[in-house]
């Protein structure tokens, strides 16, 4: 049963170089009908005018070309068998692969009872092409057809999901690959594992689990007291924040206790008792591209019997880190090499964070007919050296240069009134920002609450924390408690999304335009 906390207790290395600018690179989120919110309180999103492009061919490549449509599908999850929203009728949606400096050309047509859109998180697309509702083209009503249509030019792992209401809780997201123009990495063979949380169908819906969120009882854990208008203050810093939970002072990110504990949990499709295999000979080197499209939930993620070398975050490159375990926040991707040293039957543990559940997968070397060891119990290689976001450093450093605006952005909000917000102003109502175009911009994150948040930014890639090594990401967690500075560039015209990817944060308030011009 789903339980609410508070009740519970190269080329490559050109395109980069342009896009963020050498500049940057240096200073470089029974079914009801999904509404925009199901707060008591919350007001009706207002209506933006929104101008529709039909995007040209690219003149010197390929177009690559896919049909894709959303639809509602019978789906069997284990011994549980759910009606719900998905691509195709797949879960997770079928995996699109176009490669480096291709046009990606995908004709949709929704066939669910209401509107949709598909965003492409991660990939710099032109702004009319990012499917956000209401900023960046109108919801897609069902039995229309809309087509997508952008260059793709930068590779790395990537995927794609509706950004509507509640419905990423349901089964509308799935991969895009961008394959290089020349692969620099080295590997035999690669497997792509979508993670995700899972309730539609078995305790409600999303919209049911966010009322009971917010109605779930006042003082929950998920917020740090804070005197009237703290949210607001801007350049906000506390003396002895790094003892505070979360925080890094030295050691490694704390457990955090997810607002919802999901009835299921998948790795692509599959729940831990008909998990999904893939297979590898001893020998090889494989490459796993692990995508977290889950909504509310940080996985901690083990190969039991190997070791997990990090060599892209986000899609971008970075240095290669070799560590036990992997932490993997929402709309976080890691591309990871794994060495097949160790034959037998392997589990793939994908560990919920701060609870005691987990879902897998199976690695099997071929030849190996046996049956693969329980997971019950938690894997001892939960207990070693931990891989997670602010340990990367890029392998594409850039120059220090100061940045043109510096902005502080403060996280707030808490478990008691379910209401999350930056710098005290809630979406829909909360004010765009303004960034001219063309500028270097530094944003300082600091997290007032006591819940950890991976913050999104639509349209463009960032350098967390350090402008010359920093990793280049456009999705990255702020622990509570925390700072976490990102420098980019605002090279990508248009009105951008940027939020918390905890689908019930974002859609409880946590987000803001950027209009850059």
């Amino acid at each position: 049963m789903l339980e609410c906390a508070t009740q519970r207790r190269c080329t490559r290395r050109r395109f980069l170089a342009s896009l963020l600018g050498s500049t940057l690179l240096a200073t470089a989120c029974a079914r009801q009908p999904a509404t925009p919110s199901v707060l008591p309180t919350a007001a009706p999103r207002p209506t933006f005018t929104v101008t529709t492009l039909t995007p040209s061919s690219s003149a010197a490549g390929t177009v690559r070309a896919y049909t894709l449509e959303a639809r509602e599908t019978e789906l069997t999850l284990g011994s549980f068998r759910v009606r719900t929203f998905t691509y195709d009728g797949q879960l997770p949606g079928p995996e699109l692969r176009v490669r480096e400096g291709e046009t990606l050309r995908v004709t949709f047509t929704n066939r669910l009872p209401e509107p949709t859109t598909i965003h492409w998180h991660g990939i710099p697309v032109p702004n009319a092409m990012d499917g956000v509702p209401d900023v960046t083209q109108p919801a897609i009503a069902p039995g229309a057809t809309f087509t997508y249509e952008f260059p793709v030019p930068v590779a790395g792992t990537y995927f794609y999901h509706t950004h509507v209401g509640l419905q990423l809780d349901r089964g509308l997201a799935g991969a895009l690959i961008v394959e290089p123009r020349q692969e620099s990495l080295s590997y035999d063979r690669e497997v792509t594992l979508v993670l995700d949380d899972w309730l539609d169908g078995i305790d409600g819906t999303p919209e049911q689990a966010l009322r009971r969120l917010a109605s779930a009882g006042h003082g929950a854990h998920g917020s740090m007291p804070m005197q009237p208008g703290m949210g607001t203050m801007p350049g906000m810093g506390m003396p002895g924040m790094g003892a505070m939970p979360g925080m890094r002072s030295g050691g490694e990110p704390a457990e955090s206790e997810p607002d919802l504990v999901y009835p299921l949990y998948l790795v692509m499709g599959q729940p831990p008792d008909t998990p999904f295999e893939f297979s590898g000979k001893r020998g090889e080197v494989l490459r796993l591209r692990l995508i977290n499209a889950a909504s509310a939930t940080i996985f901690r993620v083990v190969l039991v019997g190997h070791r997990l070398e990090v060599v892209q975050a986000d899609g971008q490159p970075v240095e290669p880190l070799e560590g036990d375990v992997l932490r993997i926040g929402m709309g976080e991707r890691y591309d990871v090499l794994v060495r097949l040293d160790n034959p037998g039957v392997w589990p793939l543990v994908a560990w919920v964070e701060g609870t005691s559940k987990a879902t897998r997968a199976i690695l099997r070397y071929e030849g190996n007919t046996g049956t693969p060891p329980p997971t019950s119990a938690r894997p001892q290689e939960l207990g070693g050296e931990l891989l997670h976001a602010l340990r990367f450093r890029t392998a594409i450093p850039g120059t220090a240069a100061a940045p043109d605006i510096e902005r502080t952005l403060v996280l707030s909000g808490g478990m008691g009134q379910y209401v999350w917000t930056i710098d005290g102003q809630a979406y829909p109502q909360a004010e765009p920002i303004q960034i001219p175009l063309g500028r270097r911009v530094r944003f300082r994150l600091q997290n007032m609450t006591m819940m950890p948040h991976p913050m999104h930014l639509h349209g463009h890639f960032f350098r967390v924390d350090d402008a010359v090594h920093g990793p280049l990401r456009d999705t990255v967690l702020v622990e509570p408690m925390q700072e976490v500075t990102i420098d980019w560039l605002a090279d990508n015209p248009g009105r951008w999304a940027f939020h918390c990817h905890h689908l019930y944060h974002q859609e409880t308030g946590m987000m803001r335009i950027i209009e850059i011009a």
